[in-house]
């Protein structure tokens, strides 16, 4: 016991060691650059062999990039994920935009391979196919022994284990199953599987998250769905997802998504939405008129796989950086987080500038992630399309960028980089999976992010309750099993892992609800919801006490967590906050949050009401449809964005009055100017979708959101005139079979003008 006790603070001790040294290393300076940045306007096409593609790179000075994986090894990577003793799984989309009208998309040949590194020198030297023959993988994650992955197509979650140690996968179990086909192409389905500091696993797209329960996933619905590829968390369980076809670099950040969708358009600085190419760009969707005359594209178009990097082998200053890429610009962005006032801002590190660009056409960076060893990695799909066939059909501007510049002819690549840094050794790998449970909770106060968090996930999945005691010490900032007093983050850490295994007891609730640290503060309200959901009193009494808190996020925390309680104690508490701090535009903004989703549920309600079983059933699943695709581009409630990339759908939009012309254009598309106005974006065909697909989302807009275009409420006027049945879209989808390309607004009045002269 006592050899045990000293290996562990060895450990901890050569861990906060290196730490202090590791501080001591920043990269601020007023010049970050070795050369100004300059656009490269004549670049080749042709792929680049991995060591050639390094030379195309252009970084701040101390930054370097080392290839840790290319081709052969690895096609078409799209995410990844380490196992707690280091193994790199990594998801092959390997069908996906074969051709440039995606051949053979939709058959099961994509993998899952394993890689490892065995001597230590950061790239992987080994490999394996873990799984074969699935359709295109797009979330996966690490469970204990198991790997959790999603298929594209499909709602269903399996676990995957290699019981034998051959590195093939030769056990699988499900551990969520959906009777529902997914809907929407490749770009608009499902990512993440995030494990966050709640013990929640979310997801992008879709309105859920999942609770790893006895080995199964337990399902709950959000409010909202949130963001399209990639999600990522910070230290204190803040989520960052990412809308590309708003041009949205982040969003979801200032409430979690159990409560809502709450932006902010001023939580960016001034040109945060600028990109800066080393490269020119024409294979943009926009087209022409999204380029600046230097060739490069303005704006975010496919922004995805964000990160916050919480490792602890870069400087200092990058800790608790948002990094994100976009693989059209060629480039990844780097962005300092503030929270000013419980408000958070995000503000680009390089002025006109981004930390890393490339001048390699190829290079398509899709995902980042914190490594174990402290490092950033990135995942490079090196490929020639990037952009799904929705938006490259022929006789569209992207399909004539594509097939001039041969594009569609870099297929089967892929890369995988971490960024290093002058001075600093990357760490060595992890042995959790084969570690004691107590070696575990010494991890709770590792410098490095991905620790933290697998310890804190590996601990839960064991359920392991023999360390609930050393837990609760260091949540309480003892030392216990530590030699040092643990940071206000080790102690969030060990109080959420004590959440996961339920052993979360009264005393220890309310004295963490008294804590010095608001983040302890914080977090004990956020984890006393159930309480808060059963009125207990004595909890109650204790939130009365912090509704003069001195912390902006305390205040926010308890307005959102009182929300589930519609006792007179919670709402009194929630006023006195909001009375208090009339001005804060925070906390009036959580208000207006809840009460306009309340409001919206049950106006929702009413309506629903009104309608047969039937009908209600196909509301429903156009809503899910409409928040998790429709919303990235008209808005959540169909008000618009602030990017202005698709008309608003609220109100009176003329073309809900017509039942008819709105299935045209789900079925085909619609392009230019919309009523006088030119939006960023062409809306897609979604023509590959079902019947019923498209009857329940255009069924969903109509009454939900363009009602005042229907001033008739009768159940009568509904089921006529706003319902759109799924054999209404069969007879236009036969009429109209064989147009090959987008509707134009002026086309559709017209046609509308002349069946109504026909009809006199």
């Amino acid at each position: 016991m006592k050899r045990t006790y000293w290996i562990i603070t060895v450990s901890v001790l050569s861990t906060m060691l290196f730490l202090t040294a590791y501080q001591s290393i920043s990269d601020d300076q007023e010049d970050p650059f070795d050369t100004p940045r300059t656009v490269s306007q004549n670049p080749s096409t042709v792929p680049l062999s991995p060591e050639a593609s390094l030379k195309t790179f252009r970084l701040p000075k101390g930054y370097h990039l080392e290839l840790v994986a290319s081709e052969p090894m690895i096609s078409e990577p799209v995410a990844l994920a380490w196992d707690g003793n280091g193994r790199l799984y990594v998801a092959q989309m390997e069908t996906y935009m074969q051709t440039v009208l995606a051949t053979g998309q939709d058959e099961p040949r994509s993998r899952i391979m394993l890689l490892e590194d065995t001597n230590g020198d950061g790239k992987m030297d080994k490999s394996s196919v873990f799984i074969d023959k699935l359709l295109m993988p797009r979330a996966i994650l690490t469970v204990g022994k198991e790997l959790l992955v999603n298929e594209t197509n499909s709602y269903d979650i399996y676990a995957y284990q290699d019981t034998n140690g051959d590195g093939k996968a030769d056990k699988k179990r499900p551990v969520f199953k959906s009777t529902r086909k997914a809907f929407g192409n490749v770009e608009h389905q499902r990512s993440g599987l995030d494990w966050n500091l709640d013990n929640w696993i979310y997801e992008t797209i879709d309105p859920i998250r999942f609770r790893y329960k006895n080995g199964v996933l337990k399902a709950d619905t959000l409010p909202v769905a949130s963001g399209q590829w990639g999600l990522t968390h910070d230290d204190y369980g803040r989520l960052f997802f990412s809308r590309a076809a708003s041009g949205i670099a982040a969003s979801g950040f200032q409430i979690n998504p159990a409560y809502g969708q709450l932006d902010f358009t001023d939580a960016f600085d001034k040109d945060f939405g600028q990109v800066w190419s080393a490269i020119k760009t024409p294979d943009v969707n926009g087209g022409p008129k999204t380029l600046r005359s230097d060739s490069t594209m303005f704006g975010f178009t496919s922004i995805c796989g964000q990160s916050v990097f919480r490792g602890d082998r870069l400087p200092k200053s990058m800790f608790g950086d948002y990094i994100v890429t976009e693989p059209v610009a060629r480039i990844i962005r780097r962005a300092n987080i503030e929270n000013k006032d419980g408000k958070i801002l995000l503000s680009n590190v390089y002025h006109q500038d981004e930390f890393i660009s490339s001048t390699d056409m190829n290079f398509r960076p899709i995902n980042t992630y914190t490594g174990p060893d402290g490092c950033l990695y990135i995942l490079d799909m090196y490929r020639g399309i990037i952009q799904e066939s929705t938006w490259a059909q022929p006789g569209s501007y992207l399909y004539n960028q594509i097939m001039t510049k041969g594009l569609d002819k870099n297929t089967k690549r892929g890369r995988i980089y971490r960024v290093v840094y002058d001075g600093i050794k990357p760490g060595s790998a992890p042995t959790m999976l084969r570690e004691p449970t107590a070696k575990l909770v010494t991890y709770m106060a590792h410098p490095n992010g991905w620790w933290r968090d697998n310890a804190q996930k590996e601990i839960i999945v064991r359920n392991d309750k023999s360390v609930v005691k050393s837990l609760k010490q260091v949540a309480l900032g003892q030392k216990g099993p530590l030699p040092e007093t643990p940071s206000e983050v080790a102690r969030l850490h060990a109080l959420w892992t004590l959440e996961g295994l339920e052993a979360i007891d009264k005393p220890l609730l309310l004295t963490c609800l008294a804590d010095k640290e608001p983040e302890l503060r914080k977090a004990a309200i956020w984890i006393s919801e159930p309480s808060i959901r059963n009125n207990d009193s004595q909890v109650l009494a204790k939130l009365d006490e912090l509704k003069n808190d001195t912390s902006n996020d305390v205040l926010s925390q308890l307005v959102l967590s009182l929300s589930y309680s519609q006792s007179e104690k919670a709402k009194d508490i929630v006023k006195a906050i909001l009375e208090k701090h009339n001005q804060n535009v925070v906390l009036t903004s959580i208000e207006q949050t809840l009460t306009k989703a309340k409001e919206a549920k049950q106006l929702g309600s009413s309506r629903l009401q009104a309608l047969n079983p039937a009908d209600r059933k196909l509301v429903g699943e156009g809503a899910q449809i409409f928040t998790s695709l429709c919303a990235t581009c008209h808005g959540s409630q169909g008000q618009g964005t602030p990017t202005k990339i698709a008309p608003h759908l609220a109100g009176k939009f003329k073309l809900l009055e017509n039942r008819d012309e709105v299935v045209k254009i789900m079925l085909h598309g619609l392009t230019g100017p919309v009523d006088g106005v030119t939006y960023h974006e062409m809306m897609p065909p979604m023509g590959t979708n079902s019947d019923e697909w498209i009857a329940s989302v255009l069924t969903y807009v109509r009454l939900e959101l363009g009602m005042q275009s229907f001033p008739e409420m009768s159940s009568g006027y509904m089921n006529n005139f706003v319902i759109v049945k799924p054999e209404q879209v069969k007879k236009i989808r036969e009429q109209t079979a064989s147009r090959t390309k987008p509707w134009t607004w002026e086309e559709l009045f017209r046609e509308r003008d002349e069946l109504r002269k026909a009809k006199k």
